[in-house]
């Protein structure tokens, strides 16, 4: 099994990130993570940079966290790892340079927290999308209670944070979670061509209008941050992790 790593390549003045862990559909894990920061912290200080694809390698966009390294054993370690997680949505969400996702296959939990914290979203037809940190006794994290609401509305996030429910691309678009789709295996080349486009157009007002936007996001990421550093420490997320990784369903017992 490959290590994880984030494959960083230029075409013109689009920054293509790729999330490369395909034999675990590009979890998110840590290693990925900490690339991220680095890669998207330079882009800002280079001017050359107008634009940035997010993209996963081969079938999928991100099936979520790598759960099999979520250990945390004290709230400061909880802390530590939701701190730089939220400096990845941070770049994303505060920073100056827009950013379009490309999703194939799954984009679920944190893939999804990704690809809602990019400015555009374009599917493939066939790409599924859901939350699901319920599953293993966790609240969505990296932003998503604050950036899936305002694609879709509080009724419609509320129950796919609740219900762990999936939806197809097609979905999807029809509820405003993707804006564009693409044929199966399309989404990368329909993404270049829209971040090519807001390469084109005049830095200061993407970077300005970005910041209006993310209003209230940075409040949003310290609530977040302490809900999720105390559930790390709960009974039930140990459970939730164990069942995972064994591969049955979980039970939780409210502790």
């Amino acid at each position: 099994m490959s290590d994880p790593r984030l494959l960083v390549e230029r075409d013109g003045a689009v920054l293509v990130l790729t999330m490369d862990h395909p034999t675990r559909r590009n979890a998110f894990a840590m290693p990925i993570r900490l690339a991220m920061i680095d890669a998207l912290d330079q882009a800002q200080r280079d001017k050359s940079v107008r634009a940035v694809v997010l993209a996963g390698k081969g079938a999928h966009f991100s099936a979520g966290g790598d759960i099999s390294g979520m250990e945390v054993n004290s709230a400061l370690d909880g802390r530590e790892r939701m701190r730089l997680s939220h400096q990845v949505v941070r770049l994303m969400v505060l920073g100056s340079l827009p950013i379009v996702a490309a999703v194939e296959g799954y984009c679920v939990g944190a893939g999804l927290s990704l690809a809602c914290a990019c400015d555009t979203i374009v599917a493939a037809e066939d790409a599924e999308m859901g939350a699901g940190f319920g599953r293993i006794g966790l609240m969505a994290d990296m932003g998503l209670p604050h950036t899936l609401p305002r694609r879709i509305g509080e009724a419609k996030a509320r129950q796919m944070f609740l219900y762990h429910t999936r939806v197809k691309a097609t979905e999807a678009e029809r509820i405003g979670l993707v804006d564009h789709l693409a044929p199966k295996g399309g989404a990368f080349a329909l993404a270049m061509e829209k971040a090519r486009f807001l390469a084109e157009q005049a830095p200061a007002p993407m970077a300005l209008t970005k910041q209006l936007l993310g209003e209230g996001f940075d409040r949003a990421l310290e609530e977040e941050r302490h809900f999720q550093s105390t559930l790390f420490l709960t009974a039930d997320f140990a459970e939730g992790r164990a069942a995972f990784l064994g591969k049955r369903q979980p039970v939780f017992k409210g502790n």
